[in-house]
């Protein structure tokens, strides 16, 4: 099949999920370059979308609830939509927009009714990285599975934004700068003693260490961290996320459990340092950072604890050297 001319990716839900995503777009360019995507997101990561290379235009899940959805969706002329993330709403407005080819998972029930094309996996059991998975919904443009997830990673296409000077006065140009992101939405992370003992170990006279996270954690992790050091600066609650992708693009390595920054830091060529456990879905195979410099650690991989399924915190027994070791590492 001929690849659409104009094909709708919609994938509103978190900012971590949406950075790998990134590589959908950058998979359909790489094999029909005249084509046109609009993404649908959500509006707290339309930054990530705004700077990717690959997206010609974006309509916000917000925008389409405040306005007459099937009409906007309509005036795209779209040829096709990809539900990458099922979302009743947007399932039901591309079909009365009049969509000709709409895309989505088999496994969910109101896509059998939304949805003329229905491609069959699941992702709940499958040892595949979510950007691999994503690509599975492009089967019916006949485009081929990647032969490992790494081949996806020259398809991100994501460019960090020029630094404002209010982002610039942050950072030591002298020395290496490393974002700490120590805290996480939901989970178990790697503990903030271990990120306390990290930012001690790091040497002052070549790190500057940047910790980062919502006004909320830092509430948190400023009781806990040593944020009294002299070469530790505090961004937290400080940035939107367009001000947070010109710091970590002004940086050198991030280190966090799977959070969204951590992925952005992976697509914008970061040494990045993610922390997992191996309980799935979280577990690297699916979850990892996607990138040039890009590594994801876990404590032991034969987790007996992960494996069953249960609640595990081994993410914490990571020892702080293996971190230090990569972020040292020439």
């Amino acid at each position: 099949m001929r690849i659409p001319g104009t094909v709708i990716l919609s994938r509103p839900d978190a900012l971590g999920d949406a950075v790998v995503t990134l590589t959908t777009a950058g998979w359909i360019k790489a094999h029909a370059p005249d084509t046109r995507i609009i993404v649908i997101c959500k509006e707290y990561a339309r930054a990530v979308w705004k700077h990717c290379d690959h997206v010609d235009a974006i309509i916000t899940l917000e925008e389409l609830q405040a306005g007459d959805a099937p009409s906007m969706l309509a005036a795209t002329k779209a040829d096709a939509i990809v539900h990458v993330f099922p979302h009743r709403d947007v399932a039901l407005w591309a079909k009365k927009a009049g969509i000709p080819l709409r895309i989505a998972t088999s496994h969910r029930l109101f896509n059998w009714t939304t949805c003329n094309k229905l491609v069959h996996f699941t992702r709940k059991r499958s040892l595949l990285h979510e950007a691999q998975l994503n690509i599975k919904l492009l089967e019916p443009f006949g485009l081929p599975m990647p032969t490992n997830v790494q081949e996806l990673v020259p398809h991100m296409g994501l460019r960090a934004p020029t630094p404002t000077d209010e982002v610039r006065s942050l950072l030591r140009m002298d020395r290496k700068r490393v974002i700490l992101h120590p805290l996480l939405g939901s989970g178990v992370g790697w503990g903030l003693d271990n990120y306390a003992t990290l930012m001690r170990s790091l040497d002052p006279t070549k790190w500057q260490v940047i910790i980062t996270g919502t006004s909320k954690e830092a509430g948190i992790y400023r009781k806990e961290l040593p944020m009294d050091l002299p070469h530790v600066a505090d961004a937290g609650g400080r940035y939107d996320l367009e001000e947070l992708m010109m710091l970590i693009g002004s940086c050198n390595a991030m280190v966090a459990a799977s959070t969204g920054p951590l992925h952005i830091a992976a697509a914008l060529g970061l040494r990045t340092v993610g922390l997992f456990s191996m309980r799935r879905p979280i577990f690297p195979a699916r979850w990892a950072p996607l990138g040039i410099d890009a590594h994801a650690l876990t404590f032991d991989p034969q987790c007996a604890t992960c494996a069953a399924g249960k609640e595990c915190d081994c993410i914490t027994r990571i020892p702080v050297q293996r971190v230090m070791d990569l972020l040292e590492r020439d």
